[in-house]
């Protein structure tokens, strides 16, 4: 008798498991209603750590953080200088442009379903659904965040819709980039008059309005023509197998 409850059981479970993974609506009700547990996780052992850290190590972390921030407010304030003197010459000229762009930190809650990798909510306090924006891991670009369901979603380099622009090598040949698979990227639509080759670092080129120019993308690994084009395919630098903290493009002006 056993036997067969615990084996009804074991089905009842690989049934629900199986329509789990490849159902989307039952899914959004499950992982809608984690993200507020993951959240005040996620606020609840910060604080704590952070508590702990005051705790044992305020003497060195306070040491240690009066010398970065003096750091910081260095790097900022020449920053800063070279925005506003930079901007002052934009208005000398008559031009239209500026330098002040806005980047914020915001923190993963989950995968938007399992099994999927390449796609999660993250939290951030505004969010304008009606932009695209770019995503930054360091100095690493980790793919594009988008409005979904009426939340912040933020597709990674692996995802197919992930796309952005990019140069190829010293020699800037322009293309769009996106999800290949999951470990990889591919770089379309490079004019064949531009020269190309295999190890070309690929950054990005800043034309789409989500990144600055020069954040780093990958590197190439192969070459393939395609209908009056070549293609590229890149080995990524951001690895989205840990997905956490991002910095998220606001503004790039």
């Amino acid at each position: 008798m056993n036997r067969e409850v615990l084996s009804i059981f074991f089905l009842f479970l690989v049934l629900f498991g199986t329509a789990l993974y490849f159902s989307t609506g039952l899914q959004r009700p499950i992982l809608s209603m984690t993200n507020g547990i993951k959240k005040s996780y996620h606020n609840t052992t910060a604080s704590i750590n952070h508590s702990f850290n005051e705790h044992f190590y305020q003497k060195d972390t306070i040491i240690e953080l009066r010398k970065e921030l003096s750091r910081y407010e260095e790097t900022h304030l020449i920053f800063h200088q070279v925005a506003t003197e930079l901007n002052a010459l934009f208005i000398e000229n008559n031009s239209s442009l500026k330098v002040a762009p806005k980047v914020e930190l915001v923190r993963t809650i989950s995968y938007v379903k399992f099994g999927d990798i390449n796609r999660v909510w993250i939290d951030t306090p505004a969010f304008d659904n009606k932009e695209i924006y770019g995503l930054v891991h360091q100095e690493n670009v980790a793919g594009i965040v988008i409005m979904k369901e009426g939340r912040p979603m933020a597709l990674l380099n692996g995802a197919l819709k992930s796309s952005y622009a990019v140069y190829v090598g010293p020699n800037k040949a322009p293309g769009i980039v996106h999800g290949l698979n999951s470990d990889k990227l591919i770089v379309e639509f490079i004019p064949t008059w531009i020269k190309i080759k295999i190890g070309d670092e690929v950054l990005t080129s800043g034309l789409d309005n989500l990144f600055f120019a020069g954040l780093k993308v990958g590197k190439v690994l192969s070459i393939e023509q395609s209908q009056g084009y070549q293609n590229a395919i890149l080995e990524p630098y951001y690895n989205a197998s840990h997905p956490d903290y991002f910095h998220l493009i606001k503004s790039i002006h």
